[in-house]
């Protein structure tokens, strides 16, 4: 990645473009409805088995035994992922895939 200088000191970096993929993400605990973000051209699997050991999610609907919780923002340690499915491919609840899809 490239750095660029501005005139009075300030530096720039290029800006990582990421493409939104609406999910539900299984956990050992919890299933998660939520925006993935991969890399520009890279598949879901690829994010998975390479690269940081935390996907972002945001918009993210953590649900558990005992209810929801709300986020804009989490960071998703792959190691606890069981599976991920995109939105468009659910077939489960679709209340839940509905969420994901309001943005």
């Amino acid at each position: 990645m490239a750095t660029h200088y501005g005139p009075h000191g300030k530096y720039f970096t290029e800006v990582v473009s990421k493409d939104p993929i609406p999910s539900v993400i299984q956990t050992t605990e919890n299933r998660v409805y939520g925006i993935l973000h991969l890399g520009a051209d890279r598949r879901l699997i690829d994010e998975l088995n390479e690269g940081p050991p935390f996907l972002a999610v945001t918009e993210a609907r953590v649900v558990d035994g005992k209810g929801e919780t709300k986020t804009g923002f989490m960071a998703l340690n792959k190691s606890h992922i069981i599976w991920v499915v995109p939105v468009e491919e659910f077939q489960g609840e679709q209340d839940a895939v509905d969420h994901v899809n309001e943005r």
